[in-house]
This record gives structure tokens, sequence and C-alpha cells, in this order.
């Protein structure tokens, strides 16, 4: 039976692509298929690093990782001497060097070199997608973005396009009203591009009524009425077959939650 990869997991409180690089360089003298990378970028807090370690434990992975902020740079060689987890702090030799020779502290600051990079431009033009192809306001959006989120009113589209755009996804988002037919562009794309939000009654119920108690209207209105949204949903589950694409259950879930699924959903096609 062949043996399973080792996981080399590749944490940074930046981009990542400078530590990925270099493991990359390191893998390429040994045996093809032994080794696999996962990025973790943008690690700022002990939480994200424990995970990282309790997973590469679990799986017999290492950790590499160029980490300029001390106080996590200094958590993760713990954690990982503590739990047995093979560790290399791929920057920190670099730095002491430097200081060394130009008599300099370093400045701890994460990121410096991606302030201004490609990768800064490809998170705002993400997020102006994002408000820019908002609850369906310009249908071509659809067939520019990276994934199109569509679901009853409620349903977390526009904090998730938000949020997603921070991870230099292009989203645009549609709603989903009986009463309204969807653009048609929305059924030119491939379903794989398209995820549907669906939501139990009970959960909507709560969310709209709350909604109309925040703009002061009466909880009564038709807006959460069950009955419409017994409708609303019936549709918009209809509208989600006619596509074929991906369903995500909201009700139960934090905007984090559901956008790092889609996020591993369409992460993989780009």
């Amino acid at each position: 039976m062949a043996q399973r990869p080792v996981t080399v997991y590749v944490l940074s409180d930046s981009v990542g692509e400078t530590a990925e690089l270099v493991v990359k360089a390191a893998i390429s003298q040994f045996t093809e298929g032994k080794t696999k990378i996962r990025r973790i970028p943008y690690v700022e807090d002990a939480g994200t690093v424990d995970e990282v370690v309790a997973e590469a434990k679990a799986g017999g992975g290492m950790i590499a990782f160029t980490v300029v902020l001390p106080e996590i740079r200094q958590h993760i060689s713990e954690r990982c001497v503590e739990e047995g987890v093979p560790v290399y702090d791929i920057l920190s030799p670099l730095l002491t060097m430097m200081e060394n020779q130009l008599e300099e502290k370093p400045k701890n600051e994460s990121g410096l070199i991606h302030t201004l990079d490609e990768d800064y431009f490809r998170k705002v033009e993400a997020i102006e997608f994002a408000v820019k192809y908002d609850d369906g306001r310009d249908p071509r959006g659809i067939l520019r973005a990276d994934v199109v989120l569509v679901g009853v009113s409620r349903t977390s589209k526009t904090p998730l396009s938000q949020y997603l755009a921070h991870k230099r996804l292009k989203v645009a988002n549609v709603p989903l009203v009986p009463e309204v037919e969807p653009p048609e562009e929305l059924f030119s794309i491939s379903p794989e591009r398209v995820i549907g939000l669906k939501i139990s009654p009970q959960k909507l119920n709560g969310i709209r009524t709350e909604r109309l108690k925040a703009l002061g209207l009466k909880a009564e209105a038709n807006y959460a009425a069950f009955s419409r949204i017994e409708e609303e949903l019936s549709y918009s589950t209809d509208i989600m077959k006619r596509l074929g694409c991906h369903v995500i259950d909201v009700s139960d879930k934090a905007v984090e939650e559901t956008a790092n699924i889609i996020y591993q959903i369409v992460q993989p096609r780009r």
C-alpha cells in the first residue's frame, strides 16, 4: 500500500508565498510524492497556531514558518516542542544575522513586502467587485465572478461576499424572489461557480422579525410571515435544483464558517 504523503504546514503572518517557495525548494531534493504543502496565511493569533499544531501532530506532519511577530514566533516554537512536532523557523536565523551585522533591530512588522504588491491590489479589487455586484444590481457581474451566491433575503449573502473578498475572491450575489425571474446569466455559467444558501423557516423567521424590529416596523409584516417564508424557500429550492449548484445550509452557521466552506469548494478550481 502506498505511503501517505507527509504534510508540511507552511505558516506565515502574511501571504506565505516566501515560506512556501523555500519549502518547495527543499522538497525538490527528495522523492516526488512523499510530501505535500498546506499553506496557512495570516496567522496572527495563538488559537490558529494551536489548531495547526494539533492537526500536524495527529497526522505526523511538519511545520515551517515565516513569522516576524515575536510572540507568535515564540508560541509556534514552544507548542511544537511541547507536542513533538518537527518545526523549522525560516526567518529568525536570517533576521539574527542581519541584526548583528547591521547593528539595528528588525521592525517586526508582518507583510511589509506585500504592502502595495499584487496581492494587496487583488484584495482591493475583490472588495470593490463585491460592492458593485451586491444584491443582483448588475447581472454582468455574474459572468466575471469567481463565485455567485444565491438565496432568499437574510441568508448572509452580502456579509459572505465581503468576507470572501478579503480572501481575494470576486463574489457576486443574487437574491431569489418568487416575483422576479433570476437573470439569464445565472444559467449560462458553470454550476460549480454558484453556491446556493438555504435556511430553516424558523431561523429565517427569527432573523427577519429582528430585522423588522430594528427598522421600527411591525413584526407581523408579510416579510416575516411563515407563509411568505415557505413560499420563498420553496421557490429558491426549485431555482437551485435548476442550477445544479452546491447548496449550503446556513441555519446554524456563523458567516466565517460558511465562508470557509465556500472557499474550500472554490479554491481548488482557481
